[in-house]
């Protein structure tokens, strides 16, 4: 990205401030993508610690398969998901509150006495599920983030610092050298003034 600019002090003023501004914020983008970076893998592993227990229960019931096809599966409903927000690093993401379930009523006397352990089950599973996929949104929330953040990083750090830098150096020598050539103009017309005088009053 080229950086426009005049050979003038103005210029000069307002490409100095604007690389003290990012200088100054480079520090604060780096820090909240290293929080990014982290929090994206706290999400990620929460998530797989999640997936996995979510795993090892449904194979700890593989023994009673049998007695899970005479389950009434719309017994058991999701009602509700309460869901908070909780901003980290200034990304607002998602924090699950509580899972609420409708439970159909059925007669205790016509049904397995396993029934209420099969809706507590039910429950737990989906209660579960639904957490690792509120993590998974976290996760994806964040990372979408940590992204924007690096590719600020990088467009402050290797683009437009060093583009400030080189102009500021360009107008400073520009403004150098017209200022040596100014004297030296001076100097020159001093010089002549003088001879012209001394000639003059001989």
């Amino acid at each position: 990205m080229a950086i426009k600019f005049q050979y003038n002090k103005t210029s000069l003023q307002i490409l100095d401030k604007q690389l003290k501004i990012r200088l100054k914020a480079l520090p604060t983008l780096q820090n909240k993508e290293a929080a990014l970076r982290v929090e994206v893998k706290k999400a990620k592993n929460a998530a797989e610690e999640l997936d996995n227990k979510l795993e090892q229960k449904m194979k700890s019931y593989d023994k009673v398969m049998e007695l899970w096809e005479e389950f009434d599966n719309n017994l058991v409903k999701i009602e509700d998901v309460d869901l908070s927000v909780k901003k980290i690093a200034g990304v607002k993401t998602p924090i699950l509150e509580d899972v609420r379930f409708e439970v159909d009523d059925f007669s205790v006397f016509n049904k397995p006495i396993w029934y209420l352990d099969g809706i507590d089950i039910v429950k737990q599973l989906a209660q579960i599920a639904i957490e690792k996929e509120v993590f998974i949104r976290k996760m994806e929330l964040l990372e979408y983030a940590r992204k924007k953040t690096t590719q600020k990083v990088n467009l402050y750090e290797k683009v437009q610092i060093p583009g400030f830098e080189d102009a500021i150096r360009k107008i400073k020598r520009f403004l150098e050298d017209e200022e040596n050539l100014s004297k030296a103009a001076q100097k020159i017309v001093k010089a002549r003034i003088e001879k012209q005088q001394m000639e003059e009053s001989v």
